[in-house]
């Protein structure tokens, strides 16, 4: 039976995977367009949620500076993906992203002090290497994209450390209300001076769309994030590439051949693997330490 963390992260996935779809059918559209009408409409969804739940929308004041923390990262990561994601075929952007849960993980040593297993090391590395697989090789990324698809994955896993560090203390609408509050200013100056006006009511209801995903994933994992240690879950998020192949090849006809069908297999052995390993770490009592008489 999957944990609540390990539930949260699937459908965070989920809402991820089909807002990148939404991404990508408008590639006639500026990314920081997009991301402003994005971050706007989770921005308004957070507020009155906020409200209506009777949360103070700023959080304690002592975790102010992980939230900031947490959408300046979060918001570095958005844009930087966002540009790979309309310069790359589907598939080959979101595998780069993938790399996330890796330098969350990795990160989470020396920023939040959780301890990963050497056999957890090996669940990642096996992953990594289908992410691989999956990508293959693909002339049409440049080093150029390539580099800021890695940089976007990097901040990804601060921005998730930056959550752990909080904890359980703010509602996860107020963690993802401050994502908003940094990345709308930035992209709404970028739309006025270069405004390109959306065509018909597809593009609307594309970038309405893109803000019912973006909360719907937002939410879904900052409690994934909240409920679960990051070893344990950050893996689950590799599950992304499986949507990516599939939405890809229904949306946009993007084949792939064996190697790739053997990253997906290598992807899911790892991601199996470490939770199946964490599981079984967490159900292990506790060492009892015997006192020993003066």
């Amino acid at each position: 039976m999957l944990s609540s963390g390990a539930r949260y992260m699937l459908l965070s996935t989920l809402a991820f995977a089909l807002l990148n779809v939404c991404v990508k059918l408008l590639a006639h559209l500026p990314p920081l367009e997009i991301i402003f009408f994005r971050s706007t409409l989770s921005l308004l969804f957070s507020y009155v949620a906020l409200r209506q739940a009777a949360v103070a929308p700023w959080g304690q004041p002592r975790s102010r500076w992980h939230l900031v923390s947490r959408g300046t990262t979060g918001a570095l990561a958005l844009v930087l993906y966002f540009y790979t994601l309309q310069t790359m075929p589907l598939a080959s952007a979101v595998t780069i992203q993938y790399l996330a849960p890796i330098f969350t993980s990795v990160l989470g040593i020396f920023l939040v002090k959780e301890k990963v297993r050497p056999w957890q090391w090996v669940f990642f590395l096996l992953s990594f290497g289908g992410v691989l697989l999956v990508k293959g090789v693909d002339t049409r990324i440049t080093p150029l994209y390539l580099a800021l698809g890695v940089a976007s994955a990097v901040f990804s896993g601060l921005s998730y450390n930056a959550i752990r560090r909080m904890g359980g203390r703010e509602h996860p609408l107020v963690i993802v209300l401050y994502s908003q509050l940094v990345v709308v200013p930035f992209s709404a100056a970028y739309c006025l001076l270069h405004w390109t006006t959306p065509l018909g009511w597809q593009d609307w209801g594309l970038l309405l769309l893109t803000g019912i995903f973006t909360q719907l994933s937002q939410v879904y994992k900052t409690k994934a994030y909240q409920a679960a240690p990051l070893a344990s879950i950050s893996s689950l998020d590799y599950l992304g590439v499986l949507y990516a192949l599939g939405l890809g090849y229904t949306f946009f006809g993007e084949t792939f051949g064996l190697p790739s069908y053997l990253g997906m297999a290598l992807v899911l052995l790892g991601v199996a693997l470490n939770a199946a390993y964490s599981y079984r770490q967490a159900r292990q009592p506790a060492p009892v330490v015997e006192e020993v008489a003066a």
